[in-house]
This record gives C-alpha cells, structure tokens and sequence, in this order.
C-alpha cells in the first residue's frame, strides 16, 4: 500500500511525496528527472517496499503536485537543497540518513546534496544516467522535446502519447493511458499539458543555474558514501567515456550498465534497473 505525505523544501517550498512499505523500516528516497513526477518510481518504489524499504518519492519543487516556488528557483543548487532538507527530516525520524536514488535531474539533486552542501545527509547514493559531464547532444535532444509543445500543449492524452512515441521510437506506445495522465494536467482551456512549471526552463533562475560545472566533478570526489552509477546501455546522455570519466572520479562506486534501456532507465527496462538497485541496496549495511 502506498500512501502521501509532505516535506518543507528549501525556502519551505511544500513538497509532495507518495510512501510505499513500513516506515520503521530501512529509508530509499526517490528523486525523478525533469519533466517528471513521483508517479515514475512507482513500479521501482513497490517493489523496494517489498524488499524491505520504506520508500520515499516526491515531486521536485514545480513538478506534479509539489509548490511552485514564488521566486521560480529552480537552480539545482535549490533542488539540491530541496533533497538535503528531505534527508534530514527522514533522519530525524529513524535516526539515520536515508539512500538515495536520483534519476538525471534528482540524480545532481542528490550529488550536490551529499557531496557539496550537506554530507552525510546520506548513507547511500545511485545516479541514474546522469554524471558530472553529460553529453550535449543527449540534453539538447531531452530539453528541446520537452519545451516542444510546452505553452500550446496536447488537444488529447492521444496527441501527447503519439508525441512521446516519436521521441522515444524504442518504447512501444501504450494502450493505457492512465499512466500518461499523471504526467500531465487538464487546464481550463481542455489542452492537456505537462505537469511542470515551464519557469523550469523560461523563468529567471532555470535549471541548470547556480552551480558550476566543475562543482559536480568535485562533489563527485567528495563522495564517501556507497555509490553506483546505473547507466541504460542506448542513452545518449552519458556514454561510455562519460561514465568511465565518473568512475575515475570515483574508483570505488558499483556501476550496472542496463541493456535495452536509454536516459529513462526506469521506464525502458524497469525490471532489470530495480533489480540493479535492490541487490545494490540489499549489500550495504
């Protein structure tokens, strides 16, 4: 059973998170990418709530359910702040720092989280595709699909799920589009549109502001907690040199390279990367 709750952001911006398992037990905190929402680690969240865990997914300041920040900052330094506030307030429950697994833009979340502003707010940490260096071409790819169609939106979940199958020609398209639904909302003009503030992209403070590049290659050497880096075998955000150079920077972190699977590693193949992560996760003490 699954079931919500919130946390005070950076800033107090309310976040909204969904909760799987039995909350005496071990804490794995879900971040997603952009564009995202909690609803992405919902197969990956039950079955880590199976495996033992208390599973913790909230929506990012702007995304699904959570606030949108009055001063629309979504600098990662904010994001990352927003996962370090999350952590502690976990740890005060339980009485130790919770793993935690982000996806692309929550997998920088938590790096600058534990490896720049606040360490050991963490026991643990999975990247999801996503390292110090990303290739250009892969984040040009990922932002240009999702600021396509970002002010006009979709005429139907259809439109949107033909839009998304073009971006993604290696996934089938779904039949159910119940799951589509949770990633966007129904406006008052009857166009459906993603469930992100477009200020994410378009405001004063966007994402990938107020950090600098060499910030993530030194929170990377920073770390010193049990690291893994998941990477999908077809992502053309992270290569196979950008996950070495990750590696370099970081001799000692596990790495499971997921075939089949490009950037959403838990969309493409969710039963292997759950698996990655579980056996992982199962090995700390």
């Amino acid at each position: 059973m699954s079931s919500t709750g919130h946390f005070a952001g950076h800033g107090g911006v309310e976040l909204l998170a969904e909760t799987h398992g039995d909350p005496l037990n071990r804490h794995v905190v879900l971040v997603h990418g952009g564009g995202q929402t909690r609803h992405s680690w919902g197969g990956t969240a039950a079955a880590l709530a199976e495996r033992g865990w208390f599973a913790v997914a909230y929506d990012q300041r702007g995304h699904g359910d959570s606030a949108r920040p009055a001063d629309a900052d979504y600098s990662n330094a904010a994001f990352a702040l927003d996962c370090v506030e999350v952590c502690r307030d976990l740890e005060e429950r339980v009485g130790r720092p919770p793993v935690v697994v982000g996806a692309s833009l929550g997998g920088l979340a938590g790096l600058l989280a534990e490896g720049e502003f606040s360490k050991g707010c963490t026991s643990a940490l999975v990247l999801v595709d996503i390292t110090p260096r990303m290739e250009r071409q892969g984040v040009d790819r990922i932002v240009g699909f999702m600021l396509q169609r970002v002010k006009e939106g979709f005429g139907s979940l259809d439109e949107a799920a033909d839009a998304i199958a073009a971006y993604q020609p290696q996934r089938q398209r779904p039949t159910d589009l119940s799951g589509l639904a949770k990633n966007l909302r129904l406006d008052e003009d009857g166009r459906w549109r993603w469930h992100w503030d477009p200020d994410l992209f378009l405001g004063p403070r966007p994402v990938g502001s107020g950090v600098r590049a060499l910030q993530y290659e030194d929170a990377a050497r920073a770390l010193s907690v049990p690291t893994m880096l998941v990477r999908g075998r077809r992502s053309d955000l992270v290569s196979e040199e950008t996950a070495r150079h990750f590696l370099e920077l970081q001799p000692a972190a596990r790495f499971a390279d997921v075939s089949g699977a490009g950037h959403m590693v838990a969309g493409d193949r969710n039963d292997a990367f759950t698996d990655a992560v579980a056996d992982f996760l199962d090995s700390l003490d």
